[in-house]
């Protein structure tokens, strides 16, 4: 009973019901779209004459749908865990749970059946999208069951990793960081299976693997396997949450420092506060949370993964740039989402913790406000923005990249990394609730990376000239532009934000095109004015209508 007291909380008080039924029905409509996307780009470059060619159509298909749905259940199911966990310690809720007659491990598992149950209503949602698309023949009602057994388990991996490590840091921000690490080395591991060990290997460990293991023909016995790792891991990590759960989130008692001084009524040493005050709580104190060295050794962790695999290409003699990309684009996404996570929870941090008002009526200046927090998020987060500079930039010295192309990654790297900084702010700002500010911020990280990787996969999958796939792309980039205006007006609709929302995505396809054409120049340039002008447009509006923004004054006064 006291287990489906929490479920039922987190499923039906947490978020919203309306939201919950429109969060299902836009998934299944981006699936849709993804097939008929699919389909009218394979119908205008090739001819479809015979029922081999649109069975391997539909084999094609399923091997652009399954992955996608793996990555968005693995971070929807991660990111639901992390957040509902995080909310309550901020809202000092958690501490409420803990007093009461929930035992550890209704705690733990109602948090978790929480989340597991929202991204099962997703999956849900995705059976008969899939069940159409298998309708073009190329794969069997087996092989589709065996998908979904796959992604269902690793997501409930993911959810059960990201609950223990949200009850185990104190700070939204480390739980997010830290999941997001061992999520990207746990795919990474998997990689470098395939590579020491062999493909069977490989599908035994890594999520991705295993996902084409199981549309294979005979890929059936190849899943147990997999199946039994994530349930070895469900059951590590949800048992070490259980058992430390209560000690983790208990003061036992204060440090002898501190209580030492308070007993001699004493306030401590005094500290000179810069002129910029937010600038100074972000670097100067624990405003991201005790112990952060944790993120750091694991972000440290991923980076020498990535620095192996461009040094082993560097001494081969014929690196291979597939290489080079697979060991730098996972650590790249990671820092990028760490630096989201990290700009948006420190609005939302303030604001759950009642801090936040106390800033809005002091005499602080909304740009001092604004860059107090870009700049402190930066410094916080810099060894996760520079050393994948110095990365990108070491290219060059090691004959993996000319100089030319070198400054263009290093310079778009910068850019994209600036601008994840100031959405995750001008999102935080923008959100009055944290679950919704947060999933926005690293929403939009994730679906423009997402939507990166799927336009590639489609246009080289069904091949043709790039320039006749434009329409078959506009619905999607028409979508993508709703979501994101939808996502970025909450409070502030303006002109800006509308050319944002549809620049980026239109701008983005030119990219993909640009990149498989093989123009770097093009590419360096589209991503230079599309992300340098959405920056623009998130940072004026964060300063200049700051106070509508965050409440203070409405559109009507």
């Amino acid at each position: 009973m006291l287990l489906g007291a929490v479920c039922e909380r987190e499923v039906l008080i947490a978020p919203r019901t309306r939201a919950l039924y429109a969060t299902r029905g836009v998934y299944a409509g981006t699936l849709l779209g993804i097939v008929a996307t699919c389909w009218l780009v394979v119908t205008g470059t090739q001819t479809i004459a015979t029922v081999g060619d649109t069975a391997r159509f539909g084999g094609t298909l399923m091997r652009i749908l399954a992955p996608l749905q793996l990555v968005l259940a693995m971070f929807a199911a991660a990111l639901t865990s992390v957040v509902a966990v995080g909310v309550e310690k901020d809202r000092r809720t958690l501490e409420l749970l803990l007093v009461s007659r929930l035992d550890d491990a209704q705690l733990v598992l109602g948090k978790l059946s929480g989340s597991l149950l929202r991204v099962g209503l997703l999956l849900v949602a995705a059976v008969p999208v899939f069940a159409l698309a298998a309708t073009f023949g190329g794969v069997t009602a087996i092989q589709i069951a065996r998908l979904f057994l796959v992604t269902a388990a690793a997501a409930a991996t993911a959810a059960s990793i990201a609950n223990a490590v949200a009850l185990w840091r104190d700070t939204p921000f480390q739980s997010l960081a830290i999941t997001a690490f061992a999520l990207v080395a746990w795919l990474a591991l998997g990689e470098a299976a395939a590579t020491a060990w062999g493909p069977a290997a490989a599908a035994a460990i890594s999520p991705a693997r295993s996902l084409f293991a199981a549309l294979a023909p005979s890929g059936g016995q190849m899943l147990l396997p997999f199946l039994g790792l994530c349930g070895g891991m469900i059951v590590v990590s949800s048992g070490w949450a259980i058992a430390r759960a209560r000690r983790w989130n208990t003061v036992e008692q204060l440090r002898p420092s501190v209580a030492g001084n308070l007993a001699a009524g004493g306030r401590g040493p005094a500290r000179e506060v810069w002129s910029n005050p937010v600038l100074w709580r972000e670097i100067r104190t624990r405003a991201h949370g005790r112990a952060i060295i944790a993120v750091r050794i694991a972000w440290l962790v991923l980076f020498a993964a990535a620095v192996a695999g461009v040094v082993a290409q560097a001494r081969a003699t014929r690196p291979d740039r597939l290489a080079i990309a697979v060991a730098i684009v996972p650590m790249v996404l990671a820092s990028l989402l760490a630096v989201a996570a990290l700009a948006v929870t420190s609005i939302t941090s303030e604001k759950d913790r009642g801090t936040f008002d106390l800033l809005l009526v002091s005499d602080l200046e909304p740009r001092e406000f604004v860059w107090g927090k870009l700049l402190g998020v930066l410094a916080s987060a810099a060894d996760m923005v520079v050393l994948p500079l110095v990365l990108c930039g070491a290219l060059v010295p090691l004959g993996l990249a000319t100089p030319e192309y070198g400054s263009y990654l290093v310079v778009g790297l910068a850019v994209l990394t600036f601008f994840v900084a100031v959405l995750g702010v001008y999102a935080g700002l923008s959100h009055p609730t944290s679950r919704r500010a947060i999933a926005v911020a690293l929403g939009i990280v994730a679906f423009l990376a997402v939507g990166v990787a799927t336009a590639m996969r489609i246009m080289v999958a069904f091949g043709g000239s790039f320039e006749l796939q434009l329409a078959p792309f506009l619905a999607a980039i028409v979508g993508g532009a709703v979501g994101l205006y939808a996502a970025l007006s909450a409070r502030n609709p303006s002109p800006a934000i509308g050319w944002t929302s549809a620049l980026l995505p239109s701008l983005t396809f030119v990219a993909i095109t640009g990149f498989l054409q093989g123009s770097s120049l093009q590419v360096f340039l589209t991503v230079l004015v599309a992300y340098g002008f959405g920056t623009l447009a998130l940072l004026v509006p964060a300063i200049a209508a700051f106070d509508l923004l965050t409440g203070r004054t409405t559109t009507g006064e």
